[in-house]
This record gives C-alpha cells, sequence and structure tokens, in this order.
C-alpha cells in the first residue's frame, strides 16, 4: 500500500443514521467510519449522535467504536494519537427526527461545534450537513439524486424536505462525495456541482459475505422466516416505490405457475408501501420479510437461488453486491448506477421491461452454465470492492484537500 503524507486532523463525523438505522444508509455509515477508525491512527474523531431512546445498544455500539479505533494501524508512531485521543463520542438527548427540526428543518443556528469542540472538518455521511463555523471544512455524502429523478415515488412532505435541504447542504460543502459515477454525474447536471468538487467513492462489501455455507443454515432460515423447502428468489430493499417490487411480482408470476416457488423480499416497509403489500398480498408465493438481521443476511443469499433487484433508480445498490460475493446468481437493473456494481458478473435488464425479467430470472434459475458463470464472475467482481479500500481512498481525498489550503 503507497505511503500517505498525513496532516493531523480532528474530524468530527454526524455517526446518527449509523446509530439508528439498521439498513440502507446506516449500514453504509456504519461500514465506512468503522473501516476509517481500523484504518487511520494519525487523525482524531469525534462522533455525534442523536441517541435518544437507543439504550443499551447505543452502550454496545460505544465500546465497539473504541475497540476499533484503539486497534487502528500506526505506521507512523511519533505521530499516532494516544487511543484516549484518538476518539470521543458526542450523544444528544434528541431523537434524529428533532435533530432534522431543529437543525434542516427551523434550521435553527447552532453550530456543530459547541457539541463537538475544535474541529478542523465536519463530516455529514447522510445528505445534509448541521450548521458549522465558517472555519470548519464540511464534507458531504449524497447517496443519490432519486427525489429529483422520480419525484413520484416520494410522499409530498418528504420530497419538499430534501428538495430544499440537500442542494443546501451541498451548495456548503467543501467536497462531496457520491456512491457512484452515475451519482456524480447528476450532481454536476441537476445541482450545478462543479467536476472537481465531488468524487466517486464506491461502497464495499463486508468480510462476513462469503459463499462458504454454514452447518444448518438453510434449517434455521427455515425456522426463522418461514421460508419452505422450494427455490426461492431473493429481494432485498426497502419497501417503497422506486424498488420496482411489483413489476418483480408481475414478473415472477409465470415462473411461479410452473414450478414451486416462493419470491423473498427482505426490507421494512415505508413510504408509499401499501400497493407493493397490496400485490404481495395477492400472491401466495410472496413472502414478505420485513428487517432481517444483517448476520442472516449472508445466509439467506447463499440460500437464494437467484437474487433479483429491479430498482428504477440506485445511488450504489448494495444488495446484488453482497450477493455476488456470497456466490449467487444476481439479476439487477440496468437503470442508474447499478451496472457500475454488477458489471458483466450479473444478468442487467430494463427494470420496466417486465416480460424480460421473466426471460432473465427463467435463464438465472434453470441454465447450469449460466448459474456457474454468474458465479464464478460475481465472486471475482465482488472482491475489488472492499470497505477497506472505501476507507483508504475517504482518508486520501481529505489529505488531498487539506493540503491545498
Amino acid at each position: 500500500m503507497p505511503t500517505r503524507f498525513y496532516i493531523k486532523m480532528r474530524l468530527a463525523i454526524d455517526y446518527t443514521a449509523a446509530a439508528r438505522q439498521g439498513a440502507g444508509i446506516g449500514r453504509y455509515a456504519r461500514e465506512i467510519i468503522s473501516a476509517v477508525l481500523a484504518e487511520s491512527s494519525e487523525h482524531s474523531f469525534v462522533l455525534l449522535a442523536a441517541a435518544a431512546g437507543l439504550g443499551e445498544r447505543w452502550t454496545q455500539e460505544i465500546a465497539r467504536l473504541r475497540a476499533l479505533a484503539n486497534t487502528a494501524d500506526c505506521s507512523s508512531p511519533a505521530d499516532c494519537s494516544s487511543p484516549a485521543e484518538r476518539l470521543a463520542i458526542r450523544s444528544l438527548p434528541m431523537t434524529d427526527d428533532w435533530m432534522a427540526r431543529i437543525w434542516q428543518r427551523a434550521r435553527i443556528p447552532i453550530p456543530a461545534n459547541l457539541i463537538t469542540g475544535p474541529i478542523d472538518c465536519f463530516y455529514a455521511p447522510d445528505f445534509v450537513l448541521p450548521p458549522l463555523r465558517r472555519s470548519t471544512r464540511a464534507l458531504l455524502t449524497v447517496h443519490d439524486l432519486s427525489f429529483l429523478r422520480y419525484p413520484e415515488t416520494f410522499p409530498d412532505a418528504l420530497r419538499r424536505y430534501l428538495e430544499k435541504a440537500v442542494p443546501r447542504s451541498v451548495g456548503r460543502a467543501d467536497h462531496i462525495f457520491a456512491d457512484s459515477e452515475s451519482t456524480r454525474q447528476d450532481l454536476i447536471t441537476l445541482l450545478s456541482v462543479q467536476p472537481d468538487q465531488v468524487s466517486t467513492l464506491y461502497s464495499g462489501v463486508a468480510p462476513h459475505f462469503t459463499p462458504k455455507v454454514e452447518a444448518g443454515e438453510r434449517e434455521r432460515l427455515q425456522a426463522k422466516y418461514a421460508l419452505g423447502p422450494q427455490p426461492y428468489i431473493l429481494s432485498v430493499g426497502t419497501v417503497q416505490p422506486r424498488k420496482n417490487y411489483v413489476r418483480l411480482m408481475e414478473a415472477c408470476d409465470p415462473l411461479a405457475a410452473e414450478q414451486p416457488l416462493t419470491l423473498v423480499i427482505v426490507g421494512q416497509p415505508a413510504w408509499l408501501s401499501e400497493p407493493i403489500l397490496e400485490a404481495a398480498k395477492q400472491r401466495p408465493y410472496v413472502r414478505m420479510v420485513g428487517f432481517a438481521d444483517d448476520n442472516d443476511l449472508p445466509a439467506l443469499y447463499r440460500q437464494a437461488a437467484v437474487m433479483a433487484f429491479p430498482s428504477l433508480y440506485e445511488g450504489f445498490g448494495l444488495p446484488p453486491l453482497e450477493a455476488m460475493a456470497c456466490g449467487t446468481p444476481v439479476v439487477a437493473s440496468s437503470a442508474s448506477s447499478v451496472p457500475e456494481v454488477v458489471g458483466e458478473a450479473g444478468l442487467l435488464v430494463d427494470p420496466q421491461n417486465v416480460p424480460a425479467w421473466t426471460d432473465a430470472l427463467d435463464r438465472a434459475l434453470h441454465s447450469k452454465t449460466l448459474r456457474a458463470d454468474l458465479r464464478h464472475k460475481g465472486l471475482h467482481r465482488a472482491q475489488t470492492f472492499t470497505w477497506a479500500n472505501t476507507a483508504r481512498r475517504w482518508l486520501e481525498i481529505i489529505d488531498t484537500l487539506f493540503t491545498r489550503i
């Protein structure tokens, strides 16, 4: 690994999404921040979280984070922060809703610096920045601009909030991380961000997503999620219109009519989910399991006959990457960023072409040659996406920004 030349900094990070959200952006924030803490020993960090009501779960998370910070590799011992200096936690006695009301909706100008103490830089991994002192550099991750590309897939109140809060934060950021080149181009095109102000930063796949089958895992999944013995197609993602689940069900209808088959959808119902849930109720072969524990996801991927990811739009698309890392054949959307993730390691299909989805799923289910090819390519491609690489790239970009001052 090439040597990095650091300016020693005190970096504050909004850890609220990581602390409160089990999936989606919460998982992204936990993984990238954990990898950064494990990678960097020169800088010191302050994690800020609206932690009201989290109880013992938050206590355990704090212990995990401190352990990561204390074991970070120190390439330059003379410049290392001590373990006690390396990580500070600031827990706010409020929920994430109240934090958004104060800082984003009411726009009360209380700078986050009053809570974090002196810092060089503040990083927000979840679309919006808090008020900051003018001397503080601001970094922001924008995962996608689906509220602009597909506004009809959002409830009006949420869409209006995002249309105001996200561009406002983008305008304040010194630098922006985009989950994909697709999102980077959307930022340039839709929000007029200068190309040198935004960097593509791909996500990674956690090490526990592997093809190694654990003893008794199929039986355990059947008991916990009532999957049944028949083959299943798996789809993972929050239940909301952009995930395109109704078309996926329509594509699976002919397949389920010809053979014993289950469509398993893992994800919590979110906004505008009622038509999706109603469509599922009308199909006995569809199993909506809600949120699945992260420890169960690798087994759910491994035991699936096929992983289907039909989303209309994604900033990155972590589920197909995780499925590939587990050796599961993937059929995925050809829209937005998904081809950047899947490449030639999966079948890419127009998310609005239901007959094409039926055909692709049928091939992935029944062609032994195709399944073996997708498994081999998927495992190879997944190895190129690691959270350690993401963290190193994150740190390198920050170092570059500060050497420009």
